[in-house]
């Protein structure tokens, strides 16, 4: 069944200033929309949520009330797209924040007999990962492996069921111009068209 309802998850922990991510969400947003399909957007920033602390706030607690709607949005979605500037060499703290707090049990997944993570409860859906980041793709790719990127897909998308998960690194952000940058919003316009 071809994806009709993309969610959008703007990952930026900066609620303050426009960013590249923000302008690669929205032109994404803009193909998808100029493609029929419906869409929602998350924006990690807005939110005031706790950082978890424990196995057992993880296992059973409440979710935050903040974190709801965002559920239930991943909950609707087909294919979610997740934006981010690489800090550290990681997503920002406060995405991961924001993952750890969404993935819980009986969400994300759901027991199976003895084992408490054997049925993934997200499966059906499929991921991008939109990165931006200070150093060449290429190098990121190829001499980091794109380690925290390759452990996100494996350890969040791919412990819950979505998948595929595709990619998309773009580097040296700092050097790309106005040029770089509309050539950029234009490959995330297009693949908002076609959903991917």
């Amino acid at each position: 069944m071809p994806v009709q309802r993309i969610l959008l998850i703007q990952g930026h922990p900066d609620a303050t200033r426009h960013h590249l991510c923000h302008l690669l969400e929205d032109a994404y947003a803009s193909g998808a929309l100029s493609a029929g399909l419906e869409l929602r957007r998350v924006y990690v920033a807005a939110l005031d949520f706790p950082l978890l602390r424990s196995q057992e706030a993880w296992e059973h607690g409440e979710l935050p009330p903040a974190l709801s709607q965002a559920q239930a949005d991943i909950a609707w979605a087909q294919h979610l797209v997740l934006f981010f500037p690489l800090w550290l060499g990681d997503m920002p703290a406060l995405l991961k924040g924001f993952l750890e707090q969404l993935a819980r049990p009986g969400f994300a997944f759901n027991a199976d007999g003895d084992n408490p993570f054997g049925r993934k409860a997200l499966t059906g859906r499929s991921a991008r990962v939109v990165v931006t980041m200070g150093m060449p793709a290429l190098l990121y790719r190829w001499y980091f492996r794109a380690h925290s990127v390759k452990s996100l897909e494996r350890n969040i998308p791919g412990f819950v069921g979505i998948a595929p998960v595709h990619e998309t690194l773009i580097g040296m952000v700092d050097r790309l111009g106005d040029v770089g940058v509309r050539e950029w919003q234009a490959k995330l316009h297009r693949l908002g068209r076609r959903a991917q």
